[in-house]
């Protein structure tokens, strides 16, 4: 889709979504994970779509897929990708080149249980987004951390979001 199209269909879920409020809040729909064997697990959506993680041989996986971190710091720059160049597109900014990259430090025995008091999940996480633009680096800039802000992955993981466990025992 052209910047002028992705512009224009912003405009008009805006537009649709101010008029109809109670359009705007929904359950988003499930992912479901089943182990396929060992620790390959196959995650699915009722839309059809379909991941598969694997663990490390270090931990008893097979090493055949990635790893559900590697999808988490995956999910978080193709959503931050996809921010920026809405919002590029939105302000009509030409992007000739946009990449993001996000990594992060983990500590192993939080995972495994080793010590209570170290983290299971990443100790830290960093986003670089890099941007070739004719446009000035300070509007660069704005847009950039306009999208990071908006990124519902980055929004997930930088504020406490109330979680719901349920345990069903067949």
């Amino acid at each position: 889709m052209a910047d002028q199209d992705i512009a224009a269909a912003i405009a008009s879920a805006r537009t649709y979504l101010q008029a109809n409020p109670v359009e705007a809040r929904y359950r988003d729909g499930p992912a479901t994970a089943t182990i396929e064997s060992g620790l390959r697990v196959r995650v699915a959506g009722d839309d059809g779509a379909a991941l598969v993680t694997d663990m490390v041989t270090g931990v008893g996986g097979g090493g055949s897929a990635p790893s559900p971190g590697w999808i988490f710091r995956a999910a978080y720059a193709s959503c931050v990708a996809t921010l920026v160049a809405m919002t590029a597109a939105e302000n009509g900014m030409l992007l000739d080149g946009l990449r993001v990259t996000v990594d992060s430090e983990s500590d192993d025995r939080g995972i495994l249980g080793i010590d209570e008091t170290v983290p299971s999940g990443p100790l830290g996480v960093r986003v670089v987004v890099s941007v070739a633009s004719i446009v000035p680096a300070e509007r660069v800039r704005e847009i950039v951390e306009w999208g990071v802000a908006h990124c519902p992955v980055h929004d997930a993981v930088s504020r406490a979001v109330p979680i719901e466990l349920q345990v069903q025992v067949r």
